[in-house]
């Protein structure tokens, strides 16, 4: 996918769940080289370095759950199928280029939003 076709509105809602999410700019960083899951993402030994807050794997799972339907992260395909890992999309690398370090933290409001969107995708 062309990251210039995406819908303006795609992109913002994508924004701000980068920016809402507990996952740092190291976690996008290393699914843009590698493809990797949410339980080896827990059980890494410097896994503080890829989000905000600890999260458990079912946690984790969830968020990235998430940003694949915002078209952030798509599944790891291999010779078997789909796998449980993920990989960063063009629209998730267009993204992390609108900030140049850690991604800014969204303020109580727009967190509130994206949970609200989160839970009631056509608002």
């Amino acid at each position: 996918m062309d990251g210039s076709l995406t819908d303006p509105r795609s992109l913002a809602r994508a924004a701000s769940a980068l920016r809402c999410l507990p996952l740092r700019r190291a976690f996008y960083e290393r699914v843009a080289v590698e493809a990797i899951s949410s339980g080896s993402l827990c059980e890494h030994p410097d896994r503080s370095r890829y989000w905000f807050r600890p999260l458990t794997p079912k946690r984790a799972e969830d968020h990235l759950i998430w940003l694949i339907r915002l078209g952030v992260l798509r599944r790891e395909v291999d010779g078997q199928g789909l796998t449980e890992r993920v990989r960063l999309t063009p629209m998730g690398r267009q993204l992390l280029g609108r900030w140049p370090g850690e991604l800014p933290r969204a303020d109580l409001g727009e967190r509130l939003l994206h949970g609200l969107r989160r839970r009631r995708p056509r608002l």
